[in-house]
């Protein structure tokens, strides 16, 4: 869960300042309070002792993704994605963070109504708090399959990051966490594998990485994008997108949860039944090693997805 960092001590920003996060506040009948009317997106800082710097990693992907995905609840935001990432860094240098964060930037509807509808009214904010691990890398997690279906594409578009849907992701979690496993796998209405409640799901089977497609209902995500690439490019596996059915969770190799939050996080049973040997295969060790290596900027080929936050530069591209 992320930490609540002690009130009044974070600043934030906020309707177009930097403020207080204790000072940061909305009324109660805001409408996306009620009807979960935001688009969000979640950005990882990793902090580097050696360089003494914060590492942002893929900032400015996840900014166009945000952008891109406020259109589907048709929200104007406020700034280009240069300007969020200025911003971005500029609160990373204002908190003096000296370790790991979360950045949360949030857009939202703001009108003051009841009523269903997407309202007129926008407004966003931008959150970093200091974060550590989501999920546990070190061992191998228990998972089992939710009875909670992820929500199709005509319903809450799941690509979209849209606050209402993670209720879908929190009933599965919840009920996964109340029968003593560590999470859940979601499957689609159609029963095939769609992602984790806020996390990819990649399985190694016969040689090969795979993973579930978008038309499974689940998020387009940046780290599932940088595994994709990071497997071909890095340990030349064949990567293959495609459906996966649930019984194949039970017979294959590895599996492995992956995203901002989750980083890459091993899976060593499913339902009560052994994964591979049990232990953190050596596919995903790989992996790890590689993620871990490239999001504190000590990878040159992939520099380009890391950006400091102590030595940041504004950008021109006004996006």
């Amino acid at each position: 869960m992320i930490p609540h960092p002690e009130i009044g001590n974070v600043l934030v920003y906020f309707q177009g300042e930097f403020v207080p996060l204790e000072d940061a506040k909305v009324s109660i009948l805001t409408q996306a309070l009620h009807y979960g009317t935001a688009v969000f997106e979640g950005i990882r800082g990793y902090w580097d002792a050696e360089s003494g710097d914060i590492y942002f990693f893929r900032l400015r992907e996840h900014y166009e993704r945000m952008k891109r995905n406020c259109n589907l609840l048709k929200i104007k935001l406020p700034l280009t994605v240069s300007e969020m990432c200025d911003l971005s860094a500029e609160l990373v240098q204002r908190n003096k963070f000296a370790e790991n964060v979360y950045i949360r930037p949030l857009a939202y509807k703001s009108t003051r109504s009841i009523g269903v509808r997407l309202a007129a009214d926008d407004d966003f904010f931008i959150v970093a708090v200091p974060f550590g691990d989501y999920l546990d890398t070190h061992r191998g997690l228990d998972v089992c399959t939710s009875s909670w279906r992820r929500t199709e594409d005509n319903a809450i578009p799941c690509r979209g990051k849209i606050s209402g849907g993670y209720v879908n992701c929190a009933l599965a979690a919840d009920e996964a966490h109340s029968s003593g496993f560590d999470e859940a796998v979601m499957l689609s209405e159609s029963g095939h594998v769609s992602e984790g409640p806020g996390f990819n799901i990649f399985m190694v089977r016969n040689h090969k990485l795979v993973t579930p497609g978008e038309t499974e209902n689940i998020l387009e995500g940046i780290t599932r994008d940088s595994v994709i690439r990071l497997a071909q490019e890095e340990l030349h596996l064949p990567v293959e997108v495609r459906k996966i059915d649930r019984s194949e969770l039970y017979v294959c190799d590895e599996l492995f949860f992956c995203g901002t939050a989750a980083q890459i996080a091993s899976i060593t049973s499913v339902d009560r039944r052994v994964v591979g040997t049990g232990e953190i295969g050596m596919v995903t060790r790989e992996v790890q090693k590689l993620y871990n290596a490239v999001v504190v900027n000590k990878f040159p080929k992939y520099a380009e997805w890391c950006t400091s936050a102590y030595r940041y530069q504004r950008a021109e591209m006004a996006i």
